[in-house]
């Protein structure tokens, strides 16, 4: 008796299972790419905080100024060596800048890939802040190595003098295109603080529908001081009143 075939007919066979794509982890989700951009804003946003009060020591004078340009130097003495802690601080404020750069980044390629073709009709974004958030962060990221390059290193500030914080901020906005550079950069931290605050209440699960209102009126009122504390530092030096 002959053995029959063990063999299938074509098409009942059993089909192969599809690849599974790969398991991302948090980091590399949008989720994850979005937390990562909150909380290191809002870490930049409290440096701001404290760098806008140590800014406004201008208008105590020179020696109330210059103090605090020399205790930034030895913040947590004696525990830390000389400088230790302001190098702490920048490593850790350059962590930050770098994950929220590339945290944009990353969102903004996602988002091109979500959709690769233009839309019809042009969405009407929420503010003129939404629209420039991305301008903004550029022009804030040029800016920082401006900054840095005029009052850190005095590069670019041909009458600075090394340990004398006060008359080299009073050097920089004696010039027109040192205020003009400061004042356009000052703007657009504000825009992006007003928007960047409130999105980052949003990802991190503090929004709400009752809490909107209060998180938009925190956002603003942010926006409206540090940019005003900010800007009050070179309209003061044009205007004689800190000279």
């Amino acid at each position: 008796m002959a053995l029959a075939s063990r063999t299938q007919p074509p098409g009942t066979g059993r089909k192969p299972s599809p690849a599974r794509p790969p398991r991302r982890t948090f980091l590399g989700s949008t989720l994850g790419k979005k937390t990562v951009m909150a909380v290191s804003g809002l870490l930049l946003l409290a440096y701001l905080v404290a760098h806008v009060m140590g800014n406004l020591k201008v208008f105590f004078g020179p020696d109330e100024f210059n103090a605090y340009g020399r205790w930034l130097r030895t913040m947590g003495d004696p525990v830390l060596h000389h400088e230790w802690g302001l190098w702490i601080a920048r490593a850790v404020l350059l962590a930050a800048v770098v994950a929220h750069g590339v945290s944009a980044y990353q969102l903004s390629r996602l988002d091109r890939r979500a959709r690769p073709t233009a839309y019809v009709h042009k969405r009407r974004r929420a503010s003129y802040a939404t629209r420039t958030m991305r301008w903004g962060g550029v022009i804030i990221a040029l800016f920082v190595v401006w900054h840095v390059l005029d009052l850190t290193t005095l590069t670019v500030n041909p009458n600075a003098q090394h340990g004398h914080p006060y008359e080299n901020v009073v050097a920089t906005f004696s010039t027109w295109y040192g205020n003009v550079i400061y004042l356009v950069a000052m703007l657009a931290v504000g825009l992006h603080i007003r928007h960047g605050f409130w999105a980052a209440a949003q990802t991190l699960g503090a929004g709400g529908v009752r809490r909107d209102r209060a998180l938009k009126a925190t956002a603003n009122a942010l926006a409206l001081l540090l940019t005003a504390g900010f800007v009050a530092v070179p309209v003061a030096v044009m205007t004689g009143v800190v000279s």
